[in-house]
């Protein structure tokens, strides 16, 4: 498949009283056009700097230190202040995690789509896009305000302006961590039906792995602000080759026997104020040997995806099958 989105080596910095700390570390990542990927990793892993940095809009304490974002050939960084506005309109689909922060709080919800089509508030492609996005009585929801929108509600008005232009590419960062898990369910139905009816490629943020695993084509593991697995769903959910994925998958709710334990991962996620020149993960790695603390892993093809670790190959040579969370996508 033809690429759409390249990530390449992007270094992003945020300035604090303590000094700079890097949130992305030469983070690289390959997208084609129409896939599904989702994106994992513990908190502070660079999953929201990597969001923010794709549609360039990092704030104003974060710095961009090196490499790049090309989307459909160009480069997001070469861009000038108002080319990027048009891209961010014509070309981007942000769907955040608080639905109704969001939105515009003093408009109806008929003029913020009206805003985003360049129509009149009474033409009838805005109920249309509600219509789209499952949303019933359209006429009532289309004259409330945000703050009188149920979460779910307030969701998908958010998504029916994400896609109210025909964006190629789709950032969902963490769009359904405050819904309940009923409206949870069917807010991921909706977003991952939409690939398919317009063809949009789609980026998911996500701590929620069981959502990836279902619906996902593929998934990049992030770590320490860099992608340390990339490939098929399938093949990483039930077969992961980074010790750190392995140790992700096994902390997740549902990973554990009956009457067990959830595996916590010993130890803490790093702080980086420099480029990480060791594995980041190897204070926490039971794979840990003397070359991971002083010599960063470059990434390698292994069994099927890109991977950064020293001993990738004798993982994946002893690391038996399993299915710590089932993938139910064929990827």
């Amino acid at each position: 498949m033809r690429s759409l989105l390249q990530i390449e080596q992007i270094t992003v910095e945020y300035a604090t009283e303590s000094g700079p700390l890097r949130a992305l570390d030469g983070a690289s990542l390959n997208v084609a056009a129409g896939e599904t990927v989702g994106i994992v990793g513990e908190s502070g892993s660079g999953k929201s700097t990597l969001a923010l940095t794709i549609g360039r809009i990092l704030p104003a304490y974060a710095s961009h230190v090196a490499g790049d974002v090309i989307f459909d050939g160009y480069s997001v960084f070469a861009h000038s202040t108002s080319e990027m506005r048009s891209f961010r309109r014509d070309e981007l689909g942000f769907i955040f995690q608080n639905p109704v922060s969001a939105l515009d709080p003093t408009m109806r919800v008929k003029y913020q789509l009206a805003h985003i089509l360049d129509v009149k508030s009474s033409d009838p492609s805005i109920m249309s896009q509600l219509d789209r996005v499952g949303l019933k009585d359209v006429e009532r929801v289309a004259n409330r305000f945000p703050h009188e929108l149920s979460g779910g509600m307030a969701q998908r008005v958010v998504i029916a302006l994400a896609i109210a232009r025909g964006p190629r590419l789709l950032i969902a960062d963490e769009p359904t961590s405050s819904l309940d898990s009923t409206i949870r369910d069917q807010i991921l139905e909706l977003l991952f039906a939409l690939p398919a009816q317009t063809g949009a490629t789609l980026l998911l943020f996500t701590h929620d792995l069981r959502s990836v695993a279902k619906y996902c084509d593929r998934v990049a593991v992030m770590y320490g602000g860099n992608v340390i697995e990339h490939g098929p769903a399938n093949k990483i959910f039930s077969r992961p080759v980074h010790p750190y994925t392995e140790a992700l998958l096994k902390a997740a709710p549902g990973a554990e026997e009956i009457g067990g334990k959830i595996e916590a991962i010993p130890g803490r996620p790093p702080i980086l104020r420099g480029r990480s020149e060791q594995c980041p993960f190897a204070p926490r790695c039971r794979w840990v040997v003397d070359i991971c603390r002083h010599q960063r892993p470059v990434a390698q093809t292994v069994d099927g995806r890109l991977v950064s670790c020293h001993r990738a190959e004798e993982m994946a040579s002893v690391a038996p099958a399993c299915q710590i969370i089932g993938a139910n996508h064929a990827s």
